[in-house]
């Protein structure tokens, strides 16, 4: 009976505890993923502007007197260690800085253009999803036959096809040949009822964002539901008489969209670039946008602003499908006790 004993093996943890153990794990993870996502943007910036956002703000006529002077009096001429810590403190108080050339503050500027960019994101991954889930089980249902071939066809030419040469051909197709819908958004600073009130104006920059997206879930759904497909629970059910749809529609899809959960939030990178490019095509007034001017412009901190909370969307969103996969598949708990 000792010996029984001790061979047995340890309890396991609660996967409750478990679960919180692993949630306190990941945001400590994330902490340190953005702060090293912002020392290295930081470092970027100053090396690829040596004399500071100064010689932008002042003009080429300037002298050098003038940039130091500049430079001192917003504190660019401090070591760069000191500059990061005076903006981290800064930012710790809620305050991003102040625009250079817009002559506003960079959280008024996100605080305007986020909620756009969220729009058209979400919009993206709303149409991406309806069209991707059911052609990805689609293509495993009918593998190997010639619509899973011409739809692989199709998803591999569109995610080898740069966003930008999508977006080109959109609207050379549909705005200057058939002249259906417009190739630019409103003008102005429109607000996101505005955008919803005119929804011809998103047409074409949610079709541009969401053919990448489509091409890679569905693949992604696909796999997903071969392998399901070939589990001992679907022969057992099918076994039993029960009809091919019931399995899929009852089964083999919730086991299925666990790898796509777990995408939705490492895509956010990916799809803040595509966003970038979407709306620098398209002159939608997004965070996109922002930044793309911002660069242009050289306007430090708003370029730093906009890649804060792209990094910190980036790992709230991988955080949250991690989390979400965890609480979701029984099959994945083990990695965490």
């Amino acid at each position: 009976m000792a010996q029984s004993d001790a061979q047995a093996p340890a309890p396991r943890r609660p996967f409750r505890a478990t679960y919180w153990w692993y949630l306190i794990k990941r945001v400590g993870q994330a902490i340190l993923v953005v702060f090293i996502v912002t020392v290295i943007v930081f470092l970027l910036l100053h090396l690829a502007m040596p004399d500071g956002p100064a010689a932008g703000i002042l003009g080429i006529t300037a002298d050098q007197s003038q940039i130091d002077r500049w430079n001192h009096d917003h504190g660019f001429d401090l070591p760069l260690w000191h500059q990061y810590i005076n903006y981290v403190i800064q930012v710790s108080h809620g305050d991003f800085g102040q625009s250079f050339k817009q002559n506003m503050t960079v959280g008024g500027l996100i605080a305007q253009r986020l909620p756009k960019t969220l729009l058209l994101a979400g919009l993206c991954m709303l149409v991406a999803l309806v069209v991707s889930l059911p052609m990805g089980m689609f293509q495993a249902v009918k593998r190997g036959r010639s619509a899973d071939y011409l739809l692989t066809g199709l998803n591999f030419l569109i995610y080898s096809t740069p966003s930008f040469f999508l977006g080109l051909i959109v609207i050379i197709v549909f705005s200057q040949k058939l002249k259906l819908l417009p190739a630019t958004s409103l003008t102005g600073d429109p607000s996101v009822l505005t955008l919803l009130a005119n929804p011809r104006v998103l047409v074409l920059p949610v079709l541009t964002g969401t053919l990448g997206i489509i091409a890679t879930f569905s693949r992604y759904m696909r796999s997903a539901t071969i392998d399901n497909l070939s589990e001992d629970y679907v022969r057992t059910a099918r076994s039993k008489g029960t009809p091919a749809g019931t399995v899929i529609a009852r089964h083999v899809m919730r086991n299925s969209l666990t790898p796509v959960i777990a995408m939705l939030g490492y895509y956010l990178p990916v799809m803040f670039g595509g966003m970038l490019v979407v709306e620098s095509l398209f002159n939608y007034p997004g965070m996109g946008l922002l930044f793309w001017r911002s660069a242009q412009q050289g306007d430090f901190p708003v370029l730093l602003g906009c890649v804060l909370v792209i990094a910190l969307a980036t790992v709230v969103g991988s955080l949250a499908a991690d989390l979400l996969q965890a609480a979701l598949d029984p099959r994945t708990r083990g990695a965490l006790t």
